[in-house]
């Protein structure tokens, strides 16, 4: 069979087409960085001239899209850089990666994203492609709007003071209104900044216990309603970053039934994770905002199952182990996340929590469709962006096996089960 340049043999399909069911071995060939067709698996069909993978017992995944990540460039390339993050964005199945503005200095000038546009094309040419996030204020200081327009030109994908919540409603108001005339989202870091800000630690017995400052639900959820309430008054989108706990859930969920156009994610951790993981004053377990309560944990599963919470990012922040081995109150918030997510969220398909047709579309067809970024599904046309996903294989998360600068996590030394073991962009592999 001629034409194709790229077959990848004896595969399933996490998520199946509409003429080829999840269940059944198919052959993907691709042709000039596109996919070409998908064909019921036939092991005497030859392609002659084309590159080969036999990939028996694999699953192939349509590249990820991570719409939530830190890279620590410019200004702290001690902890990540852009080519060291996007190489653990490779291996760990991501082929877009947008990356927040909290950066040193904070990305709110063009001649910033641009040296970070070109970083990334010097030291991954064919992908994972970067999608720099603009401030969206100057200096995250929440008083002034940055040069969105100039943001915008230069390839800004989205607007957030991420790390950063912006306390006035107006200048939040004001924000939203000017992105929108560049037809960018804003996503929003929903923390109320007089309740106990960036404490790392649920407010609970947990915390109770162990002496440490805690903050309550209260302190998200209540920002979260502001942005629901906003986005109806304004009817325009916003995103919600990193939603933790049930009583943002219910706010979510009570705007999409009015129709407002409200998206939002959550992360691994939130979905794996209770604020128990913090016991032993665990520095490695310190996010923001913090892991809660098991009541929490099983609200997200359901709504992220369900298309409540639309998207799985990965809220990858990385950080070096000198400022992570401190006392608890002093640690920066944060997880490595790049590596480790898709393994991690794997665990969740075989018991039913999570289906692979949602696992794929909230990694990587829904921040797609939020944040304008074409996705592959399969079909003739579509972008050769292919993971060759090993649902078997055993591997420990360490910092032999990890490829970012920083090892953060609280899998550290973990078994996991699941990985990438080949990765291709528009039809070059890149892992």
């Amino acid at each position: 069979m001629s034409g194709a340049n790229l077959v990848i043999r004896a595969a399933r399909l996490a998520c199946g087409t509409r003429n080829r069911p999840a269940d059944c071995l198919v052959d993907c060939l691709a042709a000039e960085g596109r996919i070409l067709d998908v064909l019921p698996h036939d092991p005497t069909r030859a392609f002659e001239g084309a590159e080969v993978l036999d990939a028996s017992g694999k699953i192939l995944l349509p590249s990820l899209v991570d719409c939530h990540t830190h890279l620590r460039d410019p200004g702290q390339e001690y902890k990540e850089d852009i080519p060291s993050g996007l190489s653990a964005a490779a291996h760990g199945g991501f082929g877009h990666v947008m990356c927040m503005a909290n950066t040193k200095p904070v990305n709110d000038d063009a001649a910033i994203t641009e040296a970070m546009l070109d970083a990334a094309r010097k030291s991954h040419p064919a992908g994972p492609f970067l999608h720099p996030i603009g401030a969206l204020s100057k200096g995250l200081s929440g008083t002034e709007l940055a040069p969105m327009a100039d943001l915008a030109a230069a390839g800004c994908a989205a607007f957030s003071n991420d790390g950063m919540p912006v306390a006035s409603a107006e200048f939040f108001r004001r924000a939203v209104e000017y992105a929108a005339t560049f037809g960018r989202i804003v996503i929003d870091h929903c923390e109320e900044p007089t309740m106990a800000p960036a404490a790392g630690m649920n407010e609970g017995a947990v915390s109770a216990r162990l002496g440490l400052r805690g903050q309550p639900w209260v302190a998200e959820a209540s920002q979260v309603a502001r942005d629901v309430l906003m986005a109806e008054c304004l009817g325009l989108p916003i995103h919600i970053a990193h939603v933790s706990c049930k009583a943002s859930v219910d706010l979510i969920a009570f705007a999409k039934a009015r129709g407002v156009a409200v998206t939002a994610e959550t992360c691994p951790h939130y979905l794996l994770l209770t604020e128990q993981a913090c016991e032993g004053y665990d520095t490695r377990a310190k996010v923001n905002p913090p892991l809660r309560t098991l009541a929490d944990v099983e609200s997200l599963r359901q709504a992220l199952a369900t298309g409540i919470v639309d998207i799985l990012a990965t809220d990858h922040a990385p950080h070096a182990d000198h400022e992570k081995e401190v006392e608890f109150d002093l640690a920066p918030c944060g997880i490595s996340g790049l590596d480790t997510a898709l393994s991690l969220v794997w665990s969740l398909t075989p018991g039913g929590i999570l289906t692979e047709e949602r696992l794929v579309d909230a990694m990587s067809h829904a921040p797609g469709r939020v944040f304008g970024i074409e996705t592959n599904r399969f079909a003739p046309g579509d972008p050769a962006d292919i993971v060759v996903f090993d649902p078997k294989v055993r591997w420990t998360a360490s910092r032999e096996t990890m490829h970012s600068k920083s090892c953060n996590t609280p899998w550290l030394g973990s078994t996991l089960v699941g990985r990438v073991s080949a990765h291709f962009m528009g039809g070059v592999r890149i892992v």
